[in-house]
């Protein structure tokens, strides 16, 4: 199926490198290579690749030129940038990976004005019911629910493959992709906190608590954390406090790239799925619309809460709260509504008899059917 950022890719290939960052089994090889039937792929990991990559001897002739596992190569940067200083970008050349490009390119480095970056997310309801066959959304949710939305376990749609896919897939991004990014000695500890996130998504995170339960330092563990988010296993949302009295200041919450990872009740899981999505809209705006967006959740310190805020050219836009089956409106929207008065009220949930709005603009929205079109204006 086409991908939703294709044909974006396509267009800005024939002006600059593009460089396609995302999680691993994303599907980043296989968008990159369905987009010309005359490419190249030339993947870094591949000793006859390796000489390619040397003699830099690939055919000009083809449209693109597709480097994967590149910035395992040394000086790959200055690399890339020699070639772009040299030839331009006849043919197109797109830069696909490891996330370990996603941090590269945070950084200020050689390659800067000379290309344009994308971040590919797994599967959604907004992307299948746009790209593919699929047009129940209800049907997706669920699907999204059991086996995530990686591609190829979400295609193949059944339980017992998603558990055999989800085990290696870990293996290889702990110990292959992880050595690859940083010195870490014991990885045990690592696999045991991802079980630990499993049962915390949607929670706010005591450093100090993980840091007892691992016996290591709150340093340490925030060090960790910081790698599962560059190799896209987990991604952070950080409370809001601007302009908000009594508002907790430190505790993020963390959520997984797959939802089928997740531990606990379908609730949990649904938040995952509406957090992922939330997410992959915001790239998407970001890097295909340039807008500067910021996702959080709100918090008080008396415990009330909203689970996302999202933020699109520094206004407020929408504050979502996610329920499986309530259908009263929750309190807290009214508990925050001072605080921003014109931005967008919505509770999604999954069990629904029929969709509310109220005077004060608040909404009650069926998910899956909010999900299909997603709007934060």
């Amino acid at each position: 199926m086409k991908r939703y950022i294709s044909e974006f890719i396509q267009k800005d290939l024939s002006s600059k490198f593009v460089i396609l960052s995302g999680p691993r089994q994303s599907g980043k090889t296989t968008l990159s290579k369905n987009l010309s039937l005359t490419s190249e792929y030339i993947n870094y990991d591949l000793k006859e690749h390796r000489k390619i990559l040397l003699e830099k001897s690939w055919d000009r002739k083809n449209k693109i030129i597709i480097f994967d596992e590149i910035h395992k190569m040394k000086n790959w940067k200055s690399f890339l940038k020699g070639i772009y200083d040299t030839e331009g970008i006849n043919p197109g050349i797109l830069v696909t990976g490891s996330a370990r490009l996603d941090t590269y390119r945070k950084s200020g480095d050689s390659l800067a004005g000379r290309y344009f970056a994308y971040r590919l997310h797994p599967l959604d309801i907004k992307e299948l019911y746009k790209f593919s066959n699929e047009k129940d959304e209800n049907k997706i949710l669920e699907k999204l629910l059991t086996v995530g939305g990686f591609p190829e376990p979400y295609l193949n749609g059944k339980i017992e493959y998603y558990r055999r896919w989800k085990k290696t897939h870990q293996d290889i991004i702990i110990r292959q992709d992880l050595l690859d990014l940083e010195k870490v000695r014991d990885i045990s500890s690592i696999e045991t906190l991802i079980e630990l996130m499993r049962e915390r998504v949607g929670s706010s995170i005591s450093y100090t608590s993980l840091s007892e339960d691992l016996q290591y330092s709150s340093k340490t563990i925030k060090h960790w954390l910081q790698i599962l988010e560059n190799l896209y296993v987990i991604f952070k949302i950080k409370p809001y406090h601007k302009n908000i009295a009594r508002a907790l200041l430190k505790e993020p919450k963390y959520y997984f790239f797959d939802t089928g990872q997740v531990s606990g009740d379908e609730g949990v899981k649904l938040e995952n799925v509406v957090a992922c999505a939330i997410l992959k809209e915001l790239h998407y705006m970001e890097d295909v619309k340039g807008t500067s967006t910021n996702l959080y959740y709100l918090r008080s310190k008396e415990k009330k809460e909203i689970d996302f805020l999202i933020e699109i050219d520094k206004k407020i836009t929408t504050l979502i709260e996610v329920k499986l089956s309530e259908t009263n409106l929750s309190p807290n929207f009214r508990a925050f509504s001072r605080y921003f008065p014109q931005a967008k009220k919505i509770q999604l949930v999954k069990n629904l008899d029929r969709e509310k709005t109220f005077p004060d603009g608040c909404e009650i929205r069926y998910v899956a059917k909010w999900l299909k079109t997603m709007k934060f204006f």
